[in-house]
């Protein structure tokens, strides 16, 4: 008498199977994932169980997963060590909805409209996912129970299933797949190879295929810091940063809430992007239970942090989320705000605990930290506390925080004040900077074309206005020196005078209260507008971009001596003092970068030098 069952599959499955077998034809090898998975999740019961206490069958047999591939054949089978399953429970299980998502899954395909492998890792029913590739599909399982038997599934994924007992089966579930002739090449050990390490390096359970381990990296991510050697952790970087220095920075972490999330982060020693290999791409892979979810995973870290490598593991991705792709925004932004800012933590307790090490990593990588600036409002005012710039108060070389000038500030500054520069050399040489030179105000100077973008894009610092040291409002008109000044009348008229000689070369000429020892200088006319920027959009303009329209103004220093003289000579030479007008002009460009092409000023300057050096009378030079 036959004892083999013959079931139906119940009306969901049958049309579940029906959709995987006729339509999902695409990234058919995550079956390979979902299987092992599911081994891993029998071990892990079996586990749970002996930690209880309870009894179990073959308490011996160590607990692990074993892929065989049989080429000749045309099968692959996955066996596990794990809990098994009763008569009871693979009918539940394989032949029913059940605990399934199978509704849920099938609800998902019908709103879509269009029929997809990745829903398959959506929904608890990747199972089914074997017959993607196999003709026929058998599943040899005996419980853990002691007292139950082993059975024998058989489906080719028709309209139900065989079941009936096996005898001498050792604990656990093992799936055997004969696989379809378009689907030959899963039978070979080196396809399977690859997939298992793409997805499944960090299963926690030996993973031996055709008697090879192949999980030798183990996920030290789930492990607590103190447990982890840095022998580990170099090894662990090595192999998921595929770099063969050692990492600048590591944080390892773990948090409850609000999200459930294990991480383990690295800074490479090196910034890629500066050794002109383009633009890097994130290599931070999304887990949830150490299972793959998304290799380089997008969205998981804004794009200024594209430099981190590592894994981010979190229990708390629904079942709705696919492992191949994010859906759910919602979640991917809130594990996004979770780590950013708790990596932004670790950076500020890095520069803290070790200044030297911080000012290094970021010389490496400061243009990531100011592109959040500019990219990323809500970690803005975070990323405002990492930013460093050399100081008129300090040494050369030496950098402060923006927290650090403030510290310092008078009672009388309100606003942090800061010159774009080339060089240190530059920025003290500035008649922007002699100012608050005379007035001992600190400066920030900064070298870097970009940052009076990241400024802009701050605008303030622990509630202090970010100023450009040329849109300052700074009165040094009562500085020493100023004997044998233009008076206020005298001054204004020269002014005038310049306006009507220059004509359109000026917007505006106007007597300066800022200036010490230079004899003028140029601002510009735009009150948003700087002349840095005002270079940058010049170069833009180079590349195909429309220039704005060039508007400076002129102010002059009263009680230079060159004025003074100036102020002499439109009226005993009104012909040298029109050309020293528009050298005073040129060297004013000169100074603030906006001369780009000086042949009609060298043509001037060697007039003048003449006319000095012999060309005219002593007295009249």
């Amino acid at each position: 008498m036959s004892t083999t069952e013959k079931h139906h599959f119940q009306a969901e499955i049958q049309q579940l199977l029906d959709i995987v077998i006729h339509s999902l034809y695409t990234d058919r090898e995550i079956f390979v994932r979902e299987l092992i998975s599911n081994a891993a999740d029998a071990c892990e019961k079996l586990r749970f169980r002996q930690a209880s206490g309870q009894p179990i069958y073959q308490p011996e047999a160590a607990l692990t997963i074993s892929i065989t591939t049989d080429e000749p054949a045309g099968t692959v089978t996955i066996a596990d060590t794990g809990i098994g399953m009763t008569h009871g429970e693979l009918v539940e299980n394989l032949g029913t909805i059940a605990h399934s998502g199978t509704r849920a899954f099938l609800k998902q395909l019908a709103e879509n409209q269009r029929p997809d492998a990745k829903l398959i890792g959506q929904f608890g029913v990747g199972f089914y996912s074997a017959f993607m590739v196999a003709e026929k599909v058998t599943v040899l399982s005996r419980s853990a129970l002691p007292e139950e038997a082993g059975w024998r599934w058989v489906s080719e994924g028709g309209a139900g299933y065989e079941l009936e007992p096996a005898a001498d089966l050792p604990r656990g579930t093992q799936v055997v797949l004969q696989l379809k002739a378009d689907a030959k090449n899963f039978a070979r050990g080196e396809e399977i190879e690859r997939i298992i390490k793409r997805y499944s390096s960090f299963i926690q359970f030996p993973i031996e295929l055709n008697g090879k381990r192949l999980n030798t990296v183990q996920a030290i991510w789930a492990r607590q810091p103190g447990e982890v050697k840095d022998e580990d952790y170099h090894e662990f970087y090595r192999y998921v940063g595929h770099d063969h220095e050692k990492p600048r920075y590591r944080l390892h972490f773990s948090s409850d809430a609000p999200l459930a999330i294990q991480a383990l982060l690295f800074v490479p020693q090196r910034n890629f992007e500066t050794l002109g290999l383009g633009r890097v791409e994130s290599e931070v892979n999304l887990y949830c239970r150490k299972v793959l979810i998304q290799s380089h995973a997008k969205g998981l870290f804004p794009e200024w942090l594209r430099f981190l490598k590592g894994v981010v593991d979190s229990e708390d991705l629904p079942l709705n989320i696919s492992r191949e792709t994010m859906q759910d925004s919602a979640l991917l932004q809130k594990l996004n705000r979770v780590l950013t800012g708790r990596f932004l933590k670790f950076l500020e307790e890095q520069a803290v605990k070790d200044p030297a090490a911080y000012d290094e990593f970021y010389s490496e990588y400061q243009r990531f930290l100011k592109e959040g600036v500019v990219t990323d409002l809500p970690h803005r005012e975070a990323l405002g506390r990492l930013l460093r710039f050399e100081s008129s108060a300090l040494e050369a070389g030496k950098r402060t925080s923006l927290a650090e000038y403030v510290s310092r500030m008078p009672a009388g500054q309100k606003e942090i004040y800061f010159l774009q520069a080339p060089s240190r050399q530059a920025a003290e040489a500035s008649p922007y900077f002699e100012g608050f030179q005379a007035r001992k105000f600190e400066v920030l100077f900064l070298y870097d074309p970009w940052d009076e973008f990241v400024m802009d894009h701050l605008h303030t610092f622990q509630d202090k206005p970010l100023r450009p040291a040329e849109k300052a409002d700074l009165d040094v008109s009562d500085a020493p020196g100023g004997e044998g000044a233009l008076s206020a009348e005298a001054a204004a008229d020269l002014a005038k005078w310049l306006k009507e000689t220059l004509g359109d070369k000026v917007k505006e000429v106007r007597v300066s209260r800022r200036l010490v020892g230079s004899p003028a200088v140029i601002v510009d006319s735009d009150a948003l507008m700087t002349t840095t920027m005002r270079r940058i959009l010049r170069a833009a303009a180079r590349e195909g971009a429309v220039p704005s329209p060039e508007r400076y103004d002129l102010e002059i220093n009263p009680r230079h001596a060159s004025l003074v003289r100036l102020a002499q000579e439109r009226q005993a030479d009104p012909a040298l003092a029109a050309k020293v007008a528009e050298q005073l002009l040129d060297n004013a460009r000169v100074a603030a970068g906006l001369l780009e092409d000086p042949r009609a000023m060298l043509q001037r300057l060697n007039e003048l030098l003449e006319r000095v050096l012999g060309g005219a009378p002593a007295g009249q030079a």
